[in-house]
């Protein structure tokens, strides 16, 4: 005997509903259908791992948080690639890596990159100031507003978190 088919999910009503106006949204904002595109699906793939599609009041600007999120993200590892690519470019040709070892460090870069998404905004920005600015505890307090100490303990979260983020690799 046949059952009767069972209601559509939260989940699946929310898309079904939804991705054509998210993938549009995108579209007008990015002129890049295929970026926009990627980050329509992954805008879903976030709710649907969190299991949270139940009780949206309000859809929309639900997902366009996400997405927008989603897209910083996306230009931020961009920004990354293109300033490593760009250093690499001012090299010796004697140093600059294989494209094996540019790959692994690309895919480094990017782990660390995901690693300090783990971080407050605080903790993440002390980190950046001390590695990429190579500025002082008491610089990076007075920039942030915070103490010294808090400064030490945002660095020792945010060093070991990336340091166990990026595997050993053996670099050719």
């Amino acid at each position: 005997m046949l059952s009767a088919p069972s209601p559509p999910s939260d989940f699946q009503s929310l898309y079904a509903e939804h991705h054509s106006w998210l993938l549009h949204w995108l579209k007008r904002r990015l002129h890049d259908a295929g970026l926009a595109g990627d980050l329509a699906q992954d805008t879903f793939l976030k709710i649907f791992v969190a299991r949270s599609s139940a009780g949206i009041a309000q859809p929309r600007p639900f997902l366009a948080t996400i997405a927008k999120r989603l897209l910083a993200n996306h230009c931020r590892r961009e920004a990354l690639e293109r300033a490593y690519l760009d250093a690499l470019l001012h090299q010796p040709h004697a140093c600059t890596p294989s494209p094996e070892a540019m790959s692994l460090l690309l895919e480094s870069l990017q782990l660390v990159d995901r690693a300090l998404d783990q971080l407050s905004a605080k903790a993440r920005a002390a980190f950046l100031l001390a590695h990429l600015d190579g500025m002082t505890y008491a610089e990076i307090a007075a920039e942030l507003d915070t103490t010294t100490h808090s400064v030490k303990k945002y660095l020792s979260k945010a060093n070991l978190l990336c340091f166990f983020a990026v595997p050993d690799f053996a670099v050719p």
